[in-house]
């Protein structure tokens, strides 16, 4: 059974889990319907999800390990974006990203996921104009949901999301609920704050 965490909350996923090595990391959100005269309208916003590959220090150490609708799979072959969602319409996950725990080299000690709004000065939205985000931890071999995580917070203002990241700790992988909004306008903005 899942673990619905809450901000800031921290799980181990590898500790008594020796078995869990194939992990899908589920991303979803929905745009806020307003109601009209003539009827409920949903605005198109075009929300990306990407995986920042960070070593110890916290850094980013090349851009190919950003892992985005521009570069679908890590040179390790350890991430991969399954593909982008232009809409964010519909039920489950809107993104989901494949990893493989045993295939990350040792230099990498985190991956942080981002959700960042395509183009948001340009159509003037933010985080306030998208509804019901969350990320999820599966076992992609049982396909059993390990943990989720609903973004409930206010993010008006906000054009991206730090949702929550995968780290290295004592030999054993963990996740953090992050829940972070940002003001960075493209993946490339927030990237170049961690190189």
């Amino acid at each position: 059974m899942a673990i619905s965490l809450a901000k800031g909350q921290k799980i181990d996923l590898t500790k008594g889990n020796t078995g869990l090595s194939s992990l899908l990391i589920g991303l979803g959100w929905d745009p806020v319907k307003k109601k009209g005269f003539f009827g409920t309208k949903t605005p198109n916003i075009d929300c990306d999800a990407s995986v920042i590959m960070l070593n110890e220090a916290g850094k980013l150490e090349s851009k190919h390990d950003v892992i985005y609708f521009g570069n679908l799979k890590s040179q390790c072959g350890s991430v991969r974006h399954t593909g982008d969602n232009l809409t964010g319409d519909g039920d489950g996950d809107d993104e989901q990203i494949l990893i493989d725990l045993h295939k990350i080299p040792s230099r990498i000690h985190s991956l942080q996921f981002v959700v960042n709004i395509y183009q948001p000065v340009q159509r003037r939205q933010d985080f306030g104009m998208i509804e019901n985000a969350f990320i999820r931890i599966v076992d992609n071999k049982t396909n059993s949901e390990l943990a989720h995580f609903n973004l409930t917070e206010n993010y008006s203002g906000f054009t991206a999301l730090i949702p929550g990241e995968i780290y290295r700790h004592n030999g054993e992988w963990k996740f953090n609920a992050i829940g972070q909004g940002t003001r960075d306008t493209s993946i490339g903005e927030i990237a170049n704050k961690l190189v």
